[in-house]
């Protein structure tokens, strides 16, 4: 059973940055889809990058979009998340998911939570000067 572990978060300034590390075991992370997800008090969950697996495909929602990057180290098995301009807005807890993939076939699923099945223990972002 997969395994992810997040790190990375912090307390910065508006208009700073933070880069969130999310540490795969039990499986090589290409084997996964991996989703970004984020939640603040009082506000559902939701969903802001998304990296498939297989091939190198990653998608954003639309509040994210230019300010934060996804990537992939196959070899330290491992997913991540730059944050940039950050905004008090982006405050919020952090987390990363796991949705199996598809054999060979390169597969992304939605930022829907419910598409995937193993989630990490999350890190607090706080954006505010």
């Amino acid at each position: 059973q997969v395994q992810l572990v997040e790190s990375g978060g912090a307390l910065v300034q508006p208009g700073g940055s933070l880069r969130l590390s999310c540490a795969v075991s039990g499986s090589n992370v290409a084997r996964y889809a991996i989703g970004w997800f984020r939640q603040a008090p009082g506000k559902a969950r939701e969903g802001i990058s998304r990296i498939s697996s297989g091939e190198y495909i990653i998608d954003y929602s639309d509040s994210v979009k230019g300010r934060f990057t996804g990537s992939r180290d196959n070899a330290k098995n491992a997913v991540y998340l730059q944050m940039n301009s950050l905004k008090p807005e982006d405050t919020a807890m952090y987390y990363c998911a796991a949705a199996p993939g598809l054999g060979s076939v390169t597969f992304i699923p939605t930022l829907n939570d419910y598409e995937y099945d193993f989630w990490g223990q999350g890190t607090q972002v706080t954006v505010s000067s």
